[in-house]
């Protein structure tokens, strides 16, 4: 079999997969297996068991994965998300859009403390989109703004996919995580701005919380549930990426540090139960499965693709678009924004990157930057239909009344504005690089 028609069936075969409706990791070692059977041959099965072996498992920073994903449960189960919800929606009650803008700025907060999308949107929709539409805010404004900002825990580091990116690219884990928090805060800004703007232009989009609600907590009152429930979160955010950014700790290590915070602050804030202890640890081995499974499959996938030459049939596109560099670099932007619609981020980055970061580096391109706009695009992946994985999820939260098709209209504007981001970074590039080069020299 040529290396076109390689490619063609692989893709395709992949496609189908998905469409049938069977896991990603399956689908993917299944297509690795007959395309090795058809294209260059059966004995690369060997030597696809030698590369994840001796390479893709044996891949030290990897470890941080399943560190993290425990932080994050220890954080979601320990109660306090409720919590600093209510405290920062009592604080920002008298403004137009105000339950709106506490879900963008605690979904941040979030973001940065346990990195799960479908933790965080699932955890906001129940305790956000059912005031919100009570005090009759418009309901895909409310729909929109949850499963954006949810979705910002892929991006706002410490996230699990910036360490799978950087174990597949020449980028530290710090560079990334550095490169990174200035495009995911600024995407979080723009989300913010967004409500006020629309609710300022339409106030009955977002009304302000009755007087009488908001007398029932005094000054005082408000102050001791900031400083109680919005401060041990902030201080899980600066204990893993204070030890990262000044060198103290490497990637792993600084997970551990985390593990080691939320699992006080669970202690703190939780219930306590051995019960809910156990079940926190088997829900982050099954996400810790998971992505291992994805990564086992991916690597067979892009291995089997690569030995039968379908490496060069993309590199070879790609190169020969019209516009040289940047048309390239549009280009493959565009196919992971696809390639969104119908993966998940975890296989789009396994799936890409070993066939994309060589024609980057060959173009010149910085790698940091190019790795960063990548991780802002998957944003999406999330949010377009038909397979938008935040949609699923709040519709699996939501009340009567919200129907899937107020979903994809919601998650409209959102897009628009990532687009926007991608726009942004690719005019100033320091967005990106600036943070890296100051704290780390890069």
């Amino acid at each position: 079999m040529s290396a076109e028609m390689l490619a063609l069936f692989m893709f395709g075969g992949l496609l189908v997969g998905l469409f049938m409706g069977h896991p990603l990791a399956f689908v993917l070692g299944g297509v690795a297996v007959l395309g090795a059977w058809l294209g260059p041959g059966a004995n690369t099965l060997g030597i696809l068991i030698n590369n994840i072996y001796g390479n893709a498992m044996d891949n030290y920073v990897l470890v941080a994965i399943p560190l993290f994903v425990l932080m994050a449960r220890f954080l979601n189960d320990s109660g306090v998300t409720e919590k600093m919800f209510e405290s920062m929606r009592l604080l920002l009650a008298r403004l137009h859009g105000g339950l709106a803008l506490t879900v963008v700025i605690v979904s941040v907060l979030l973001a940065a403390t346990t990195g799960i999308v479908g933790a965080s949107i699932a955890v906001m929709g129940m305790i956000a989109l059912v005031p919100m539409l009570k005090y009759s805010y418009n309901k895909e404004l409310s729909t929109g703004v949850i499963m954006a900002s949810g979705c910002l825990g892929i991006l706002i580091p410490p996230s699990i996919m910036l360490i799978l990116m950087a174990s597949y690219s020449p980028v530290s884990v710090g560079a990334l995580f550095a490169g990174a928090l200035v495009p995911g805060v600024m995407l979080g800004a723009m989300y913010a701005l967004y409500v006020l703007v629309i609710c300022y232009l339409k106030p009955s989009y977002g009304p302000p919380v009755p007087a009488e609600e908001r007398a029932d907590t005094s000054a005082g009152e408000l102050l001791g549930m900031l400083g109680k429930y919005v401060l041990p979160p902030m201080a899980l955010i600066l204990g893993v990426l204070g030890s990262l950014f000044t060198g103290i700790a490497t990637a792993t290590e600084a997970s551990a540090i985390g593990v080691a915070i939320a699992f006080v602050l669970y202690l703190i804030f939780g219930d306590r139960k051995a019960s809910t202890c156990y079940r926190t640890l088997i829900e982050a081995s099954k996400t810790t499965t998971m992505v291992m499974l994805v990564l086992v499959g991916a690597t067979a996938f892009t291995g089997v693709f690569s030995i039968g030459g379908g490496m060069d049939v993309i590199s070879e596109l790609v190169m020969a678009m019209p516009g040289g560099t940047t048309g390239a670099l549009i280009l493959m932007l565009f196919l992971v924004f696809i390639l969104g619609m119908f993966l998940d981020w975890t296989g789009i980055v396994l799936l890409s990157f070993p066939i994309m970061l060589p024609i980057v580096e060959q173009m010149g391109v910085d790698m940091l930057w190019f790795v960063v706009m990548v991780a802002v695009v998957l944003q999406t992946s999330f949010l377009t239909p038909p397979f938008g994985y935040a949609l699923f999820y709040l519709k699996g939260v939501a009340p009567k009344g919200v129907e899937i098709v107020d979903l994809y209209r919601a998650v409209i504007p959102f897009c628009a504005l990532i687009v926007l981001a991608c726009v942004l970074m690719a005019i100033f590039p320091s967005l990106v690089t600036g943070l890296p080069a100051l704290l780390l020299g890069h």
